[in-house]
């Protein structure tokens, strides 16, 4: 099997996108997109998409055809996955090498630079995470339960289950980090209160 164009990730995700169908414009594949692979890798939009298909068409990749409305005016633009695309994302998807992935957590960021952050204004953003955590949760959840009668999408749904389980461990780890937070604060006020007795006790023992 050949192993392709050197293409981006996300031109290989649009590619895969294409895979599960005859043809998809690109307004479903940004209502693909927002259904499952935005809880994992990418959230589009849709200069993105366009900008992809564009570069897939350029590789042979990907054909594209201009629907008509019934009046005879130019309607949407259709595309499809060609052989040599299916070969293409095929080898992507069995050979490409294992990457680690990247965490990029600004959340995490934040909570690093606790020490100049606000104690109030901290924990407010952990909660904050928290809840959005919880809401990303439900709705992959909705979104594999509504998947979960469609054959054809198996392994979507499987991926949904897992970011599932995902983001209930993004929500439990923000809450240990509060819990660390609070330990943080106990310690802190102790080293102090431990501070200003020793001070104290210093003055009194060196006054005349």
């Amino acid at each position: 099997m050949r192993s392709g164009a050197d293409l981006p990730t996300t031109s290989w995700a649009v590619l895969g996108m294409l895979s599960h169908a005859q043809e998809l414009s690109g307004y479903d594949l940004k209502k693909w997109a927002d259904w499952s692979l935005q809880f994992f890798y990418w959230s589009p939009s849709f200069s993105q998409i366009y900008a992809e298909l564009k570069r897939l068409e350029k590789h042979g990749y990907v054909t594209s055809r201009t629907v008509l409305n019934e009046d005879g005016i130019r309607g949407k633009r259709m595309y499809a996955i060609t052989a040599e695309g299916r070969e293409a994302v095929s080898h992507w998807v069995n050979h490409s090498p294992v990457e680690a992935p990247v965490l990029k957590h600004s959340v995490m960021l934040r909570a690093w630079l606790g020490h100049l952050a606000e104690p109030d204004r901290l924990r407010s953003i952990l909660t904050e995470h928290i809840d959005n955590a919880e809401t990303l949760r439900r709705r992959a959840e909705a979104d594999a339960e509504g998947s979960h009668a469609n054959p054809d999408w198996a392994f979507p749904t499987a991926v949904l289950r897992w970011c599932v389980r995902h983001y209930e461990a993004e929500r439990e780890f923000a809450k240990d980090l509060l819990a660390d937070l609070d330990n943080l604060q106990k310690q802190s006020r102790k080293t102090q209160g431990r501070t200003k007795s020793r001070s104290s006790k210093s003055t009194r023992t060196t006054k005349p």
